[in-house]
């Protein structure tokens, strides 16, 4: 059976989270979340976003580590990279961001790849990198090998 005889669509991340309240105020403060489902209560519940057809899985892990904000790269395989979101203004986010959100990394310019790509990085309460990005499009399928 190949995947063109079943019909595939895109799901949710989960995360796992050191506070399920602060990450979830995070994603819907910057990111235009909303909650689309609770499942259980108290130290067991999980917590589904969703903006458009984008979800995130919450899940509450108060005795484990956070993660290292600063260790996006294949330095933990089989871990999330990180989360990329786009924006019209990249500007304009950073400005809406303020004293709020710590940008850890750029803006970062893009230009030998995608000409006006330019992206920053910030971290999650529990140390994701979250990546925003203004100017990625697709390469044209006919440059593609």
């Amino acid at each position: 059976m190949t995947t063109e005889s079943v019909a595939v669509r895109w799901s949710h991340v989960g995360l796992n989270c050191y506070d399920v309240d602060a990450t979830e105020g995070f994603y819907r403060t910057w990111f235009g979340f909303e909650r689309a489902r609770v499942v259980g209560d108290g130290a067991d519940r999980i917590v589904f976003l969703r903006k458009a057809e984008a979800y995130l899985e919450l899940f509450g892990s108060a005795g484990g580590t956070r993660g290292a904000a600063a260790a996006d790269g294949p330095h933990s395989p089989g871990l999330i990279r990180h989360l990329a979101f786009q924006v019209d203004d990249l500007d304009a986010f950073v400005e809406r961001l303020k004293d709020n959100v710590t940008v850890t990394l750029g803006p970062l310019r893009f230009d030998e790849v995608i000409d006006g790509w330019r992206t920053i990085w910030v971290s999650d309460p529990d140390g994701v990198v979250v990546e925003v990005s203004q100017g990625y499009h697709d390469q044209d399928p006919a440059a593609i090998s």
